[in-house]
């Protein structure tokens, strides 16, 4: 493995952040600022070796038209102008330019063995990850062309309804009972991803839809960034009954580093003990055995614990696992090696 990562830094391939849509919203030259890193917010180039950040599903999402307007500066009726598609379309382009700018220090990856070359190589594992279906007609027809410029998971929903139906939308303490499941576009696109090889993400269905998907769905059930509904009773976290399925799929969860999918309180408060982290990857390994737990950052797109401030704060969380008596061989399965074996079921 390339030696310019930190030497005590343990590689860590990350089941979702939200890069891209950072990207997307910086002004000036963003690209340049990630790779010369100098970028805002939780990742960039640099920070991302000192951690241990090998790679990741790197999410392109399109977010609600009043966010895009702060963020951008720009009337609430000029974000509503801007298309999903056009949205969607821009992020997965910014990473094909960020790719081909990095002078080989970062790789679109479209299968499992790439990404593990890529790893050992020392580049950036990238692979493409839809965070909410809005932009993709109900007949599908930009699916495909999609799967052709590189992209290889997608999760059907975020917060809000689309053509496929309803993620989760609630608040805190609450269940993910929360709407109707799969509309039949939805149902399609399930058989599309399985036809494809595209990964489903089941992060933000609610309950409905997510039954409904393992009942369709021939390939494993994965939750790229919640937590354990047991133990802090957000919607978007898994209730037993749904570990249960990802376990009989032989699926994958990852941990989300949100503060508010960790604490029992359901408060985002960065005072977050790292233990609190431990705790839910505890409770999942007990529901889903050691080789269907990852990790699910939220990077960029949530608040999380002050110990875990951005992608270089990543051996905090290793130290704090082997604190609590979880050896190498563990870790190792936990950081990387369960999201390779579940990608490699995903895609064939």
């Amino acid at each position: 493995m390339n030696n310019s990562m930190n030497k005590h830094a343990f590689p860590v391939f990350d089941g979702h952040n939200d890069l891209l849509l950072q990207l997307w919203m910086l002004s000036g030259s963003p690209i340049e600022d990630f790779l010369d890193g100098t970028m805002p917010g939780q990742l960039d180039y640099a920070r991302m070796r000192q951690g241990g950040f090998v790679g990741g599903l790197f999410a392109v999402f399109v977010p609600p038209a009043h966010y895009v307007a702060q963020m951008l500066n720009i009337s609430q009726e000029q974000a509503e102008q801007l298309s999903a598609l056009e949205i969607t379309e821009r992020q997965m382009a910014l990473l094909h330019e960020l790719v081909g700018r990095s002078r080989g220090r970062a790789r679109l990856c479209l299968n499992a063995t790439e990404i593990e070359n890529s790893i050992h190589d020392g580049a950036i594992a990238m692979v493409i990850h839809i965070e909410g279906a809005a932009a993709l007609d109900a007949d599908l027809s930009q699916l495909e062309g999609w799967y052709q410029s590189g992209l290889r998971s997608i999760g059907p929903f975020w917060n809000l309804p689309n053509a496929f139906g309803e993620g989760i939308n609630g608040s805190f303490p609450g269940s993910p009972d929360s709407g109707p499941g799969l509309t039949q576009a939805g149902r399609q696109l399930i058989h599309a991803c399985n036809r494809l090889g595209i990964m489903l993400d089941v992060s933000h269905m609610n309950q409905k839809a997510f039954f409904d998907t393992a009942e369709l769905s021939d390939a494993p059930l994965v939750a790229s960034h919640s937590n354990a509904h047991a133990i802090c009773p957000q919607p978007r976290n898994l209730t037993d009954d749904q570990l249960t399925a990802i376990a009989a799929s032989d699926g994958l969860v990852g941990v989300n580093f949100g503060n508010a999918f960790l604490r029992d309180d359901g408060k985002r408060e960065s005072d977050t003990p790292l233990t609190q982290v431990v705790r839910h990857i505890d409770y999942l390994i007990e529901k889903l055995g050691e080789d269907r737990v990852g990790f699910g950052s939220d990077f960029d797109g949530t608040q999380t614990p002050d110990a875990l401030r951005d992608v270089a704060a990543l051996p905090h969380l290793i130290d704090a696992l082997r604190q609590a008596g979880y050896p190498d061989s563990l870790l190792e399965k936990l950081c990387w090696r369960n999201w390779l074996r579940v990608l490699k079921q995903s895609w064939g």
